[in-house]
This record gives C-alpha cells, sequence and structure tokens, in this order.
C-alpha cells in the first residue's frame, strides 16, 4: 500500500481518488512547511503529491528529509524552475484526470 502526502488545498480531489484506490493519504496543512510535512508522515511517505504551484518549497523540504521520496506535482499552474529537477512527474489536470493519475500512482 502506498503512503501518500498531499500538500495543497486539492481542487480536484486526487487524494480523494488514490484513497478511493487504496493509498493511505495524509494531507500537510497550511504552507506545507516542514513541521507540516513531518507531520503528515512525510519521512515515511512513499510519495508526495503537490497541487499547489505556490507551494513548492515543500517539495525540496520533502526531498532532504526523504530523498527516496516520489513527487508528482498535480497543478494547473506553471512550476518554478528550481523543483522541477526534483519532481518525478508534473501533470497538468486539463490533461490527466485524477482516476488515471491515482491508477498509476497506487
Amino acid at each position: 500500500m502506498s503512503e501518500v502526502v498531499v500538500a495543497g488545498a486539492d481542487p480536484d480531489g486526487l487524494g480523494d481518488a488514490l484513497e478511493a484506490g487504496g493509498a493511505e493519504v495524509a494531507r500537510a496543512e497550511g504552507t506545507a512547511n516542514r513541521p507540516a510535512l513531518e507531520e503528515a508522515g512525510i519521512v515515511d511517505a512513499d510519495v508526495l503529491v503537490l497541487t499547489d504551484a505556490g507551494l513548492a518549497t515543500s517539495v525540496t523540504i520533502a526531498k532532504d528529509l526523504n530523498p527516496d521520496l516520489r513527487v508528482v506535482i498535480y497543478t494547473r499552474d506553471s512550476v518554478p524552475e528550481f523543483v522541477k529537477g526534483q519532481a518525478g512527474h508534473i501533470l497538468d489536470p486539463e490533461l490527466l484526470s485524477v482516476e488515471a493519475v491515482a491508477e498509476e500512482l497506487v
């Protein structure tokens, strides 16, 4: 079973789709800073799903805490250059449904 941390408002419901697919989903509250990521269980997580490009710094923090973490960015917004190299996948909700993404991640 995959352990997933979702950071961001998740307006498309990817976290719910992941839960429906069998993943254990926790949410990093607020700005997804280090304490919020740790509280959500990022150290033991398999995947970080970022749904708000404005929280991109959380990717760097999460990878520092868990270098083996798989990072998926699921947003319509542009992603800052500094985080592109740390993301395994950058996906646009207009192009790929939450169900398709959840199926691949779980």
